[in-house]
């Protein structure tokens, strides 16, 4: 069932509704397009820190999912180490299978 998620986070992109890059996501966050932030597990932890005190103090929900390799394989780009999901559906559909 947790492997669910990946489609669901690869469809998401294919659907533009997504964003991956640091400053992007950060832009996200900052403009409350963000609805969820996943992390990768071997994130760096100054990226990880950034991100995840943007996402508190932005009241974003975040994951920390499987490792990068795994997370860039689903939207199919290589070495991304976090994904913002633009789309609140698509958002309640991943918490609630990593949930």
């Amino acid at each position: 069932m947790k492997n669910n998620y990946l489609n669901i986070v690869g469809l998401a992109y294919r659907a533009g509704k997504c964003s991956v890059g640091e400053e992007t996501i950060v832009k996200d966050i900052r403009a409350k397009r963000a609805k969820l932030v996943l992390l990768a597990s071997d994130i760096g932890p100054q990226t990880k820190k950034k991100l995840m005190d943007k996402c508190k103090y932005y009241e974003v929900p975040f994951l920390i999912a499987d490792d990068r390799e795994t997370i860039s394989h689903a939207i199919g780009k290589s070495h991304r180490v976090a994904i913002a999901i633009l789309d609140a559906g698509f958002a309640a559909k991943i918490k609630s299978l990593l949930g």
